[in-house]
């Protein structure tokens, strides 16, 4: 999941950092949907126009080329009665 959308990321990394460094993308197949000064402000902003999982939340930042330091796995608490 997401693969499209962080191998953009990572191709275009330097790029992305010099307009964006810092901020977190929303990022939805080979496009940057928004940026945002919070992960949080990204998700709500973003989830207003795209249905929730059908886009990347990735912080821009330039760090090394391990991708293990661009993952976070978030697990919910969902029940459906």
């Amino acid at each position: 999941m997401f693969e499209i959308e962080f191998q953009y990321y990572l191709t275009n990394q330097s790029q992305l950092n010099e307009k964006y460094g810092g901020r977190f993308l929303a990022i939805k197949g080979d496009s940057v949907l928004g940026d945002y000064a919070t992960e949080q402000e990204a998700y709500l902003q973003t989830k207003k126009i795209y249905e929730v999982g059908s886009f990347l939340i990735q912080k821009c930042t330039i760090g090394n080329s391990d991708e293990s330091g661009h993952v976070q796995i978030f697990h919910s608490r969902v029940a459906f009665a």
